[in-house]
């Protein structure tokens, strides 16, 4: 926000300089980014009046002036091509060795060969125009007025001698996005008493009762304020209003709507004036849009509403987007003459999402976004009305409307204790001093035995409590004067990763390894992506949290499981032509302990793997499980289990003992078939993902592992061929070799076969078992003996050795 160090001086007697009041608000929380020196660039240019003047030979245009400059000449010559000149006239001179803005350097010089010692200046080579200074947008030299002193600087008699200061406001502060804002900091800071604005009017007009003002959206709108003011006389604004409002950045267009600007960058209150003439039925409403509305705002764009949007309508029409701009259809003319001053509170949330869903914004919508108090618009209302008669351009009448949804005009009060302050800052600051500074802040403090009520100001909405005290107190107290501690269960550590984090990152080598490439995605999406899953609607996952305000419709609720996340990156890739690849991610999955929202939801650490392309299949996910069970120091088994977005026939629930860790398959037939994917139908038709609980995986391992030496003695190894039911599953027989003899120590599958040999519904799995006995050879008698023990074992399975 601009704030020019001269307009703040009408508040404040400030006694330091730009440079040092810099220094104050940075010390109090308030960045200035930049400081904008209105003088730079500019370096003797002084006050000259040209005492005569004659045409220069062989020009037609050119004249030679003599000026007196005062103390720094009084008879300088100066060719000078100006069209506007006389004698006597006092003009801007730069002179030899000057600088103007833009880097230009005057020097002596012949011009037809006159030497000429400088040069007499327009406003626009002073980098001014007519609201800066009256006459500096006219072609020529910039005629300054007969009593200003030969040899000033033109600076200080033009008001260039100014500078602006550019801060930056966070949003827990609205109430400094404006001068008088920032003008209170400043008083603090200084220990100055704050002169604020007239706010005084009187009635001159008559009342109109055919005027008629409601609200029925008072959930979006607390507060709406509105006033009458007949016989509008529309013209030029004063001098200091227009400079105040060009040094802003703001261009003057005409004393009414010159004041609504300065209100807003004054006061930061945004208010609108609506030419009654064009307002129908001579009404006001505040309500939602109806679905398809359409309004065309002041800078001539048309938009297309919905009921997110709230706006301002009069009997027949939307004559404002509320919070962002008014209609084309309503504003001020030159032939107004009358007009309705509209303040309003809106809610901070309707606006933005409306600023942001339209592509709309100015610099209403920017303060409304970040909040404007009840005070705010109270004192920005009467403040229009003061200068309305200040500068006698209409007549104020008695006719107001003041539309509130019940909010309390009380000050708020925080109960705190002195000790209390203390004890969050972790300093004594003195007890007379606090108080000081918080009355300096406009806060009243009763004392009332050591027990503190604070009145809080009614434009210092984010105060609520002492912990809030305590930071107005530091920040004027000085942050420089906080003792760095130790917090009371802070302890000095080695340093470096935990072990769960050394998990995660090994789990990520892992899988790189593996072929792998980490995808990182938004932990939100839509009910559509569920929809894309074909997740059914009373299936856990559509049991996600709702956002209160969301970035867009397709950002609306946080993710329960991590698939649709994983499916849309693939399908990406698929459509920019990447026809192969594999990507996992770990992210957290947000789930709702109870719905409503009454708590934080469980936020639990989710493993997902995605593999698309012609070579890719169901045993490349199944490998890398099985790469990562290795790597945790567990075992996996699989059964068979439906999912709603894979495949039936290809998808495999994965177990560590009894605990479910997840689920893996190939996407559903039905759901790729709806991806319409054109650029590889093979790859398209290939797409594997899986979904796993990290938590419950890291759960299931036996702590941080450790290093075990390599034994010296070989393992014994036994294949068998096995017969057994088709329904039988490779994974129980491999659980019951293990199961049976401790000294097992890896199960490998290597041959299935079937035949009529075998029998119908017969089938024959052929394992390489290897057995270790850990602290010597193991004999053969040793490994039979084992082996027996697996065949009793599996044969509770109905599983037989093979003949």
């Amino acid at each position: 926000m601009k704030v020019p160090y001269s307009w703040l001086k009408e508040y404040v007697d400030i006694d330091v300089s730009p440079e040092e009041l810099q220094e104050k608000l940075f010390s109090c929380g308030f960045e200035v980014e930049e400081m904008i020196d209105l003088s730079a660039g500019i370096s003797k240019v002084v006050v000259g009046e040209i005492t005569s003047m004659e045409k220069q030979e062989g020009t037609d245009h050119l004249h030679v002036c003599t000026v007196n400059c005062g103390e720094h000449g009084n008879d300088l010559v100066i060719s000078t091509g100006a069209p506007n000149i006389f004698v006597g006239a006092r003009v801007p001179v730069a002179l030899d060795g000057a600088t103007l803005p833009g880097g230009i350097m005057i020097k002596k010089r012949k011009m037809r060969g006159v030497e000429s010692n400088g040069m007499m200046c327009s406003g626009e080579e002073l980098g001014l125009n007519d609201d800066l200074y009256p006459g500096a947008d006219v072609y020529g030299l910039l005629i300054l007025p007969e009593d200003t002193p030969l040899g000033a600087d033109i600076c200080k008699v033009t008001g260039l001698d100014d500078c602006i200061f550019d801060i930056s406001i966070t949003s827990n502060r609205p109430d400094c996005q404006s001068i008088l804002g920032m003008a209170r900091e400043v008083a603090a800071a200084l220990d100055k008493p704050l002169k604020m604005p007239a706010t005084d009017w009187t009635v001159t007009g008559e009342a109109d009762d055919s005027i008629h003002v409601e609200v029925l959206a008072p959930d979006l709108c607390p507060r709406y304020l509105a006033h009458y003011v007949s016989n509008i006389r529309t013209g030029t604004s004063p001098r200091w209003m227009r400079r105040h409002l060009a040094l802003c950045g703001l261009r003057s267009i005409s004393n009414v709507v010159d004041i609504t600007n300065y209100v807003l960058l004054e006061i930061g209150q945004p208010m609108h004036a609506f030419d009654l003439s064009k307002v129908g039925g001579r009404s006001i409403t505040v309500r939602r849009a109806h679905e398809g509305e359409k309004i065309v705002t002041l800078d001539e764009k048309e938009f297309t509403l919905t009921p997110n949007n709230l706006v301002i309508c009069d009997a027949e029409k939307p004559v404002a987007l509320a919070g962002v701009m008014g209609g084309l259809n309503s504003g001020i003319a030159d032939d107004t003459t009358q007009l309705l001053f509209e303040c309003a509170t809106f809610a901070r949330d309707c606006v933005r999402k409306t600023s942001r869903a339209l592509g709309q914004s100015s610099d209403s919508s920017a303060r409304y976004e970040k909040g404007v108090d009840q005070y705010s618009t109270e004192l920005g209302l009467n403040r229009a009305l003061h200068l309305i008669q200040q500068l006698d351009c209409g007549d104020i009448t008695p006719t107001c409307f003041d539309c509130s949804a019940g909010l309390s005009r009380e000050r708020s009060v925080v109960t705190a204790t002195p000790a209390q302050i203390n004890r969050v800052l972790g300093i004594e600051v003195p007890e007379d001093e606090m108080k000081r500074i918080l009355e300096r802040l406009s806060f009243e403090v009763r004392d009332d035995g050591g027990v503190w009520t604070v009145l809080v100001p009614r434009w210092r909405e984010d105060v609520e409590g002492y912990p809030d005290l305590a930071e107005e107190v530091i920040r004027e107290y000085g942050y420089d004067k906080l003792t760095p501690t130790f917090l009371t269960d802070a302890a000095v550590t080695n340093g470096g990763l935990n072990t769960a984090q050394k998990r995660a990152l090994t789990t990520k080598r892992l899988l790189c390894a593996q072929g792998y490439y980490e995808a990182s995605t938004l932990a939100f999406y839509s009910h559509a992506d569920l929809d894309m899953m074909h997740v059914p609607a009373d299936d856990a996952a559509r049991r996600a949290i709702p956002i209160l305000n969301p970035i867009s419709t397709h950002l609306s609720i946080m993710r329960t499981i991590l698939a649709p996340s994983m499916l849309k990156v693939i399908v990406d890739n698929l459509k920019k032509g990447n026809s192969a690849g594999r990507l996992f991610e770990m992210s957290n999955v947000y789930i709702p302990r109870q719905m409503p929202l009454t708590e934080l939801p469980d936020e639990r650490m989710t493993l997902c793997l995605g593999a698309f392309g012609p070579d890719e299949d169901f045993f490349t996910v199944k490998g890398t499980l099985e790469a990562l069970a290795e790597e945790f120091g567990v075992q996996f088994t699989y059964r068979r289990e439906t999912v709603c977005y894979l495949h039936p026939g290809m998808t495999a629930a994965v177990y560590c003992g009894d605990v479910r860790i997840g689920a893996f398959g190939k996407l559903a037939n039905d759901i790729t078939a709806e991806l319409k994917i054109a650029k590889d139908e093979r790859a398209a038709q290939n797409i594997y993902l899986g979904e796993f609980d990290y938590a419950a995986l890291t759960a299931c391992a036996a702590g941080e592992l450790r290093y075990q030496p390599i034994s010296e003695f070989e393992p014994e190894r036994r294949d068998l061929a096995l017969v057994c039911d088709e329904a039988v599953a490779c994974g129980d027989i491999e659980s019951a070799i293990r199961a049976a003899d401790k000294r097992v120590t890896d199960v490998a599958l290597f041959d299935l076969y079937r035949g009529e040999k075998l029998g119908k519904g017969k089938k024959s799995l052929a394992f390489t078992v290897s057995l270790h006995a850990g602290d010597h050879a193991m004999t053969g008698e040793e490994a039979d003996g084992a082996v027996k023990k697996i065949l009793k074992e599996l044969a509770k399975l109905d599983v037989t050795l093979r003949s």
